[in-house]
């Protein structure tokens, strides 16, 4: 940079963030609370410790049965069956079925000794103490059986996963209290000029309000970032090393103005005269005079004054090193939009908009087998919904889908 006259030497923008990313370590790690795991990043893989579920259970309401007794069961010739009791959910049966026998049985309650299967309630008429069965069923129709939803032993959440909604279900469900994640950074944020005033102060002169320092504090808010703001920097060398000193007390810091190359631009300077700067100026529009540093092991980010420029370097470099902060890089965010080629066939109702849940991964779209709506860890399994319009039979295995993307995929930088 040669002050007053402009940059000599501009970097690639992938090749600034590489350097940049290369010198940043992850912060340390904690335990929080399965009811306050969203947006997380998991420091741990989490290893179901038993079958879920734990045992064999009805996966509709009807009537629990032998599923052999109710082979050749029909409308016009329907199989009758002794009403041998009931049970709930959350119930251990106290009966038994035996053949000839049919017990009654609700979503999710244990199946009991002795039955198979689970006749649908529409496909059954109640007639005194015994019940018609009109359609038969095949064995463990209608079941979900020990260990379908998760295995014991199996690796349910991998390290690196940025936890979802549907992440604290699942680990709720293996009786997991609290989990291991990377530390969410805290984040300074300055801005610099003389210009400037504070929202709600009265202007005068020719000064304008302080408009990105609340810009940025909401986008760090966006990802789940703690925003702490230090307010305005006047285009003093003393105050700006005053303020970055009281921003090192944290684990990061944005700049905003005060970057480029006139006589009042003294951000670089101030900064170098801290720690190491690894680049100034980038081949990009708007945002050319960005650039970052690392002090105490602290990335600094120094952003350009207009706002539309430092809110794009702000997302193009900030937010890749503070999630690079928690060890995890991003590479498709969630509710994208993705294109991918259909390994599997996927059929569907005319008439019915089916929403179903599949993998995204390098380019292929993978259907999720389910067995059930209940089946929560589906969409732990996926990563991404593919809905097929009312209009149409489905899709066939080689075609080009859309999909929309249900979670973050990420990797780890280790």
């Amino acid at each position: 940079m040669v002050r007053e006259k402009g940059f000599w030497k501009r970097e690639r923008v992938d090749e600034a963030l590489y350097r940049l990313l290369k010198k940043i370590k992850a912060l340390e790690t904690e335990d929080v609370s399965v009811y306050n795991l969203y947006g997380r990043v998991l420091a741990e893989d989490i290893v179901a410790g038993f079958d879920v579920p734990r045992f064999n259970r009805a996966a509709m309401d009807g009537y629990a049965v032998k599923a052999e007794d109710t082979f050749g069961a029909s409308v016009s010739n329907p199989i009758m069956l002794q009403l041998a009791g009931s049970v709930e959910i959350g119930e251990v049966p106290k009966v038994v079925v035996e053949s000839g026998m049919a017990v009654r049985i609700m979503t999710g309650a244990m199946m009991p000794e002795g039955a198979n299967a689970v006749v649908m309630l529409e496909h059954t008429r109640l007639n005194g103490n015994f019940v018609e069965v009109l359609k038969s069923v095949t064995p463990m129709k209608n079941v979900s059986r020990v260990g379908e939803d998760i295995a014991a032993g199996e690796v349910v959440f991998r390290k690196g996963e940025i936890l979802q909604p549907q992440d604290a279900g699942v680990i709720a469900s293996l009786g997991i209290e609290s989990v291991r994640v990377y530390r969410k950074p805290r984040v300074a944020v300055i801005t610099t000029g003389n210009e400037l005033a504070e929202v709600g102060e009265p202007l005068e002169g020719a000064k304008i309000y302080n408009s990105n320092n609340p810009m940025i504090c909401n986008a760090l808010l966006e990802f789940g970032f703690e925003a702490i703001s230090l307010g305005i920097a006047r285009d003093d060398e003393e105050e700006l090393r005053n303020k970055l000193q009281k921003a090192l007390e944290f684990d990061a810091a944005v700049i905003t103005g005060g970057t480029s190359v006139g006589a009042k631009d003294l951000v670089p300077d101030v900064v170098g005269e801290f720690g190491e700067i690894v680049f100034h100026g980038v081949s990009m529009k708007p945002g050319m005079p960005t650039g970052a540093a690392v002090v105490e092991g602290k990335p600094v980010f120094m952003l350009p004054g207009s706002p539309a420029a430092a809110l794009l370097g702000f997302y193009t470099f900030a937010i890749p090193a503070l999630y690079r902060m928690m060890n995890v890089r991003i590479i498709a965010r969630k509710w994208s939009r993705q294109k991918g080629v259909l390994q599997g066939r996927i059929p569907s109702e005319i008439g019915v908009r089916s929403n179903v849940r599949v993998l995204w991964e390098d380019g292929k779209v993978y259907p999720i087998r389910i067995s059930g709506s209940g089946i929560l860890s589906s969409f732990v399994r996926a990563n991404a919904l593919l809905v097929v319009p009312e209009d149409k039979e489905g899709y066939e295995e080689g075609e080009e889908v859309e999909v929309t993307l249900l979670r973050d995929v990420t990797e780890v930088f280790e």
